[in-house]
């Protein structure tokens, strides 16, 4: 179930979902909420993301975002 991302934990792997041009989609990759933003939680790269929404990331495939 999506939660809203303001209510999103540090320290955890997430999945997080964004709108851009196409509408809204998930992320294909665990993200972590950092200080003052996101990062790729396998690279540990820092993103440029506006996330919506949020859920505990699963290995696997995911839905479509709200």
């Amino acid at each position: 179930m999506w939660q809203q991302i303001s209510t999103a934990p540090f320290d955890s792997d997430l999945e997080l979902a964004v709108i851009d041009d196409d509408g809204p989609h998930p992320l294909v990759f665990p993200c972590r909420r950092i200080l003052n933003g996101w990062m790729n939680a396998a690279t540990r790269e820092r993103l440029d993301v506006r996330p919506t929404h949020w859920r505990v990331w699963v290995d696997g495939g995911s839905e479509p975002a709200p």
